[in-house]
């Protein structure tokens, strides 16, 4: 009951941003499950296209900041928690969509055994916008996919 009440003591706005938020979260991590990554990132590249009209607000009312805390309350209300990849994917079209530009950021790390991990990350404006961790220098970046045709 409490989140509820929490929910609602948002302004319009911000309620508005927290559902396309959540709405796409899971749109998304639908999509890692169950389509090929070059799929999705097709899929997340028709969505970008400025002539489709999404239920958005005006692009220019939306800071790269408040995009960030949208995902970020959106991943606590997520039934089975959030990976990086999908929390950093859906930054990376909000982002894109409000007129950012983001950089998706996919790692590498060896863990103790010779595992491999991987880790997402969105880069904005030189730092970590969403996916920072402590010991995130230890994640190898892979090339950037922009530019790549898929």
């Amino acid at each position: 009951m409490r989140r509820l009440r929490s929910f609602f003591r948002l302004n319009r706005g911000d309620r508005h941003l927290f559902m396309i938020t959540f709405i796409l979260l899971v749109a998304i991590r639908l999509g890692l499950w169950l389509l090929s990554f070059r799929n999705l990132l097709k899929l997340l590249l028709h969505i970008n296209k400025p002539n489709l009209i999404l239920p958005f607000q005006d692009k220019s009312q939306i800071s790269a900041s408040k995009i960030v805390w949208a995902v970020n309350a959106a991943s606590r209300y997520m039934p089975g928690g959030v990976k990086c990849l999908a929390r950093a994917l859906t930054t990376q079209v909000l982002m894109s969509y409000h007129g950012h530009t983001p950089e998706l950021r996919i790692g590498v790390a060896k863990k103790e055994g010779g595992k491999l991990e991987a880790h997402a990350w969105i880069e904005y404006q030189g730092r970590v916008a969403i996916g920072n961790l402590p010991d995130l220098s230890r994640f190898i970046p892979l090339p950037s996919l922009q530019g790549v045709k898929l």
